[in-house]
């Protein structure tokens, strides 16, 4: 079988940052491959640089020293070349515009008809099961409702690859079960690259096909778990040996990197 292209390559990535007393090293010679199709799960503790390593695919942040590339692009000319949708920990949608409006945003900056920005709207929002939702405000919308629309957005203008920077932190168990599965199945239909952000060893496992483990700073990667996972999942897959298995793994690697700071 042929090997995927490489959507998002990172050659020892560099990123340290002026603070006032001492320079901060947010990342530290990241070497990383995400190859089409790929479902990434970056996890680590907080100040690790899983963040900052989205933001700098997504051109939020400069690289120190390094190399990295988008689409075989600079993130630059990713990012101008609208190579890649992005996810924010928050919904952040505008109150005053309905949900189609929040997801036509990008399409009306892009320049696109109204016949395509409806017909992308339409599209998005059938994708996140909103469709009939489409002249609701965000404040009508459940937390979980809400992230969907803006997972909606970010797929309206049909990017390969999705960068998810904790959707779903903020949400409570039951609701965050709900969506991974339905963004597992997104996954499935759209056959997108998904980077994605978050500080749960479950749903690191549950999502991904390849998890990467960062440390605290100086961030970086400590191990890279390829998921021997079938791509159908349905939840109670994680009480399976072989979920479980892989958590253990991701556990060890979360508690190797924390033993750097003592």
């Amino acid at each position: 079988m042929t090997q995927a292209a490489s959507v998002v390559s990172a050659k020892d990535l560099c990123l340290t940052y002026q603070a006032d007393d001492a320079p901060v090293q947010a990342l530290t010679n990241v070497n990383l491959d995400v190859r089409k199709g790929d479902f990434v799960s970056f996890i680590g503790p907080s100040g690790c640089g899983k963040t900052t390593f989205l933001r700098v695919i997504a051109d939020l942040e400069k690289k120190t020293s390094g190399e990295i590339t988008v689409n075989g692009m600079t993130p630059e000319e990713a990012r101008k070349a609208r190579a890649y949708g992005y996810v924010f920990q928050a919904p952040a949608l505008y109150p005053w515009r309905t949900i189609e409006k929040n997801i036509a945003l990008p399409l009306e900056i892009m320049g696109y008809s109204s016949v395509d920005q409806k017909k992308r709207i339409a599209g998005a929002l059938d994708l996140v099961n909103l469709s009939g939702f489409e002249k609701k405000f965000p404040w009508q919308l459940s937390g979980g409702m809400q992230q969907r629309a803006s997972i909606a957005r970010a797929l309206a203008f049909d990017a390969d690859l999705l960068l998810m920077d904790e959707p779903f932190g903020a949400l409570d168990e039951i609701v965050r079960d709900h969506l991974n599965e339905e963004l597992l199945k997104l996954w499935a239909r759209t056959n997108k690259t998904i980077c994605f952000v978050t500080h749960s060893i479950p749903e690191a496992v549950y999502l991904s096909t390849k998890i990467v483990v960062m440390s605290p700073r100086p961030g970086r990667v400590t191990d890279i778990i390829d998921s021997t996972l079938p791509r159908e999942r349905p939840l109670d897959i994680r009480e399976t040996p072989e979920f479980l298995e892989i958590a253990h793994r991701v556990r060890d690697g979360l508690r190797a990197g924390h033993s750097y700071e003592h």
